[in-house]
């Protein structure tokens, strides 16, 4: 009884220490932090990413996506998606024991007068992952779940750049 005390006591310590310090778990990019009211997203609409990237937005609820170009304030171009799968090492008898797989993403950020906001900035992620001959779909499905994982990450990614673009004050014109 007294062992379950002192563990209540220490967990109850623990967590009014990190309450303490200012800690808080970070939550998800909201779209009031998004430096534009109307937005379009140059993607194909039928894009794994493209889809999540709107999810994401319109769940935030700020920013209104925009099904045409010259209607919105700003223009998300996703320029290049790539995925890529290189070996890294072999085993003694030549066969694949461990590789890597890359997502890149290249975005830019334009307004509806065509300047550029974002220049093009590339978002690269890689994980590793090792390769056993026996477990061949659970890899394949471990590989599906590690690109689908790297997307979202670069959505975030994507989220979180949008966000820090600091929009161009117009000089007060004189009169």
């Amino acid at each position: 009884m007294l062992k379950k005390r002192r563990l209540l006591c220490l967990a109850l310590g623990s967590t009014s220490l990190l309450t303490a310090c200012g800690f808080k778990l970070r939550g998800s990019l909201l779209g009031n932090d998004l430096p534009f009211k109307t937005l379009y997203i140059e993607i194909p609409p039928t894009s794994t990413l493209g889809v999540e990237l709107r999810r994401n937005i319109r769940g935030s609820g700020e920013v209104q996506l925009k099904e045409i170009r010259e209607e919105a304030e700003a223009i998300l171009a996703v320029t290049s998606e790539t995925r890529e799968k290189v070996i890294l090492s072999l085993n003694s008898q030549g066969r694949v024991r461990e590789f890597a797989i890359h997502y890149r993403v290249t975005i830019r950020v334009l307004d509806n007068k065509n300047a550029e906001l974002l220049p093009p900035t590339q978002i690269s992620l890689r994980r590793d992952i090792t390769y056993n001959e026996n477990q061949v779909l659970a890899k394949e499905a471990e590989e599906v779940m590690l690109y689908k994982d790297m997307q979202s990450d670069a959505v975030q990614q994507i989220l979180r750049r949008v966000a820090s673009i600091q929009r161009p004050t117009s000089a007060a014109t004189p009169q």
